[in-house]
């Protein structure tokens, strides 16, 4: 269990480096040279004509560093989530296997439970850390030390919630990233707001140009913040349904495949 979370703060940190390279070389190489010719280009319109409407563009909506932000810690928390849905569909193709090898109207009594348990301990390691085995085979446990069927239903049910709480706590990092994104949208709108006052007197002698850039940088970091944010948690919760389903799921494989064949021998 500490390999698997060590592997997952390697993960994390590789990820965060590779979205901060790849982001920024976007931004060198295409996104700021083109936003700056674009803005050079209405500027131009705009002294000449007083009645022009400049476009929005991309270009001019993504150039900033708060927008830039936004879209790192996006692909770091879709990266970290691109991850987690990984195990877990792993995890589920367990659902689609006959681990304990239980024909239809077999009985399993408590001495019978280490025999049954053979198939599952057999398992590759990695598989045996999964949800499904490790209910799977502290049921069996609990059946030949208690002979409670109660008993094995109450330790699956036990396992299975700690393991939503435990895919629940792993999430708190993809939150925090959801809740950060709109915060550095908005820095961008008092940053963008402080600059176009900074600049009225600017505006009150007719140049308005500097004025509209910096009201254009408080509007944009907002919108791009958003329409990430909202992005970002729509790929969470399919993220956790898909979470949900699968420690759902394990329960009732439990039930249909090994508690509902246990049979306590009447004395």
């Amino acid at each position: 269990m500490r390999q698997g979370q060590l592997n997952d703060a390697i993960f994390q940190v590789a990820a965060l480096i590779t979205a901060i390279i790849f982001v920024h070389a976007i931004y060198v190489a295409l996104i700021r040279p083109s936003a700056e010719l674009v803005q050079e280009q209405q500027n131009f319109l705009q002294e000449n004509d007083e009645n022009f409407v400049p476009e929005r563009s991309i270009f001019i909506i993504l150039k900033d560093y708060e927008q830039e932000t936004c879209i790192v810690l996006f692909i770091w928390a879709f990266a970290i989530i691109g991850m987690k849905a990984r195990i877990t569909l792993q995890e589920r193709s367990l659902l689609d296997r006959s681990l304990l090898q239980i024909s239809d109207g077999l009985s399993v009594l408590p001495e019978d439970a280490r025999n049954f348990a053979r198939p599952v301990q057999a398992l590759p390691t990695k598989e045996q850390h999964y949800l499904l085995p490790r209910a799977l085979l502290a049921g069996l446990h609990r059946f030949q030390t208690t002979q409670s069927i109660q008993d094995v239903a109450t330790t699956i049910k036990d396992i299975c919630e700690s393991e939503a709480d435990r895919m629940e706590t792993e999430l708190a990092m993809v939150r925090y990233i959801a809740w950060a994104i709109p915060s550095i949208g908005f820095l961008g709108t008092v940053r963008g707001i402080g600059t176009a006052l900074g600049q009225a007197y600017q505006a009150v002698s007719g140049d308005i140009v500097g004025v509209t850039v910096s009201l254009g940088v408080a509007f944009n970091s907002t919108f791009v913040a958003l329409v990430v944010s909202i992005l970002l948690m729509f790929v969470l919760h399919q993220l956790q349904l898909v979470q949900d389903r699968l420690v759902l799921d394990t329960q009732k494989y439990c039930d249909e495949h090994m508690i509902k064949h246990m049979q306590v021998p009447k004395l």
